[in-house]
This record gives C-alpha cells, sequence and structure tokens, in this order.
C-alpha cells in the first residue's frame, strides 16, 4: 500500500511506450524477466485505488511463482507499507521499459494492523516507477533477478 504523496509533474502513460507486450494470451497475466532462465510470475493486477490500497494484505499465503503487480497510470515515487499483510514480501519497483529499478524485502510486522508500526516500516524506491511486483520474500534472489534487468508482461485483454 503506498503512503504519502508527493508533487511533481509526471509523465502521462501516453509518453511512455511502457513494458507491456502485444501478447496474445488468453490466461492469466504474467511477467517474464529478460534473463536466460526467463523466470515467470504469474500476476493478480492491482490497477485501481481500492485494489492497490488492499493489496496482498489479509492473505494467509501467496502461490509459489505468483506476485501482485500495482499498475499506475502516472509515474510514481510512492513508498510502500506492510498493514494488514501476513506474509513476508519482496518488492520491485520497475521503470515503465520494465528495467528494474530496486528490489526490497518487506518483513511482517509484529503487529500487522498496527499503522503507527507500519508507518514506521516504509520501503521507498530508489527511482521513480510506473510499476511495483510484489512477491515471495526471496523469489528475486531465487531466479537470479536483480536491479537493471527487464520484465516483459503480458497482462490479457
Amino acid at each position: 500500500m503506498a503512503v504519502g504523496f508527493l508533487v511533481r509533474p509526471r509523465l502521462s502513460r501516453a509518453q511512455a511506450t511502457g513494458a507491456v507486450a502485444n501478447c496474445d494470451t488468453q490466461g492469466q497475466p504474467y511477467g517474464v524477466v529478460q534473463i536466460d532462465t526467463y523466470p515467470r510470475v504469474n500476476l493478480e493486477l492491482a490497477r485501481t485505488a481500492p485494489d492497490q490500497e488492499l493489496g496482498l494484505g489479509y492473505r494467509q499465503e501467496l502461490p509459489l511463482d505468483n506476485g501482485m503487480l500495482f499498475v499506475y497510470t502516472s509515474q510514481s515515487t510512492d513508498p510502500y507499507w506492510m498493514i494488514h499483510t501476513l506474509i513476508p514480501l519482496s518488492i520491485a519497483y520497475i521503470a515503465w521499459d520494465g528495467t528494474i529499478e530496486d528490489i526490497q524485502d518487506m518483513a511482517v510486522l509484529n503487529n500487522p494492523h498496527d499503522v503507527q508500526e507500519a508507518s514506521r516500516h516504509i520501503y521507498p524506491p530508489a527511482a521513480p516507477y510506473w510499476y511495483a511486483l510484489e512477491v515471495n520474500q526471496g523469489w528475486f534472489v531465487e531466479h537470479g533477478v536483480g536491479v537493471g534487468q527487464q520484465f516483459m508482461f503480458c497482462l490479457g485483454a
């Protein structure tokens, strides 16, 4: 969930070509890292403010090789936090062209429902982003995925 706001000029979606490929997929949206092993993650999409606010909150588990992709309509610098989140996650902040700008591990809080505790543990990005991808903690390391590598997203219809 993003907290805080930063007022600055933002690029519009029309000004960017993006990381979304022209995929003809009838199945679940997915992302593939453009490295030799082509690790793939099945995606749930969070495109609306309510979906983005809820994120992966209240979940008891996240299946292997699954994640949530937060898709923004303009560039963001908002940090994330772990309010109501019961599973440890890793987050990648991703530029419009699919380049991973930053990866961070996010720990479960002692009390995941405590707003004050959550506000003391925020995860600001190293650079502006268009997408944020949350996966099970360790997924990026396990698959050899790092900063500077690129995702290609197939988001379906």
